[in-house]
């Protein structure tokens, strides 16, 4: 084999692993990215199930205000 051909398999195998080092690192923070991404959205997703849950208790609790105003109206009468 001549140097040339020498050279240029270095040049190859060199190239191969560069490149998938840099797939390999690129996907690890996409992965990363991701995870985290996610962990912010159930976190998100945690806070808009307890703000439905309060607004159906403050609705409750209205509805109960009401009651008792309308029944404190008719024991004044």
């Amino acid at each position: 084999m001549t140097n040339d051909i020498i050279v240029a398999i270095i040049a190859l195998l060199g190239t191969a692993l560069g490149t998938g080092g840099g797939i390999l690192a690129s996907s690890k923070l996409t992965s990363f990215r991701l995870k985290k991404l996610e962990d912010k959205v159930d976190k998100h997703n945690s806070v808009i199930e307890r703000t439905y849950i309060l607004e159906e208790k403050m609705k409750v609790a209205n509805h109960r205000i009401e009651d008792l105003e309308e029944a404190t109206k008719e024991v004044r009468k």
